[in-house]
């Protein structure tokens, strides 16, 4: 399960973030998850809940949010619609993926004294 070293690697980075910023404590983090990331939701949640007894983020709420992938033209940057053929109706140049593939640290909110 790579959740559970994704969850290790944000609560590290979180935790950097905290003590840098002499935070007390983290009150939530905002995890944007793209549909292409290669991620399980559920258990990236359940893989939280497990790692982050003991750590800053152990009151902390976690956000998920899904991102769809979007596909764009390489060439003239035209949107490519969901489900069609991924090259470009305007120029016939291949598309690209625009996003969605990424699995981002959006937002942190700790309290500082």
């Amino acid at each position: 399960m790579h959740e559970y070293s994704l969850i290790q690697a944000l609560l590290e980075r979180v935790d950097a973030a905290a003590r840098q910023h002499g935070a007390t404590r983290v009150e939530r983090l905002r995890v944007r998850v793209g549909e292409l990331a290669g991620v399980e939701r559920e258990l990236l949640a359940s893989a939280y809940e497990l790692a982050r007894t003991g750590t800053c983020c152990a009151a902390a709420e976690l956000e998920l949010l899904d991102e769809p992938a979007r596909w764009e033209c390489g060439r003239c940057g035209a949107a490519i619609a969901r489900g069609a053929v991924l090259r470009c109706g305007e120029c016939g140049a291949p598309a690209r993926l625009a996003g969605g593939d990424a699995l981002v640290l959006e937002r942190l909110e700790m309290e500082v004294p």
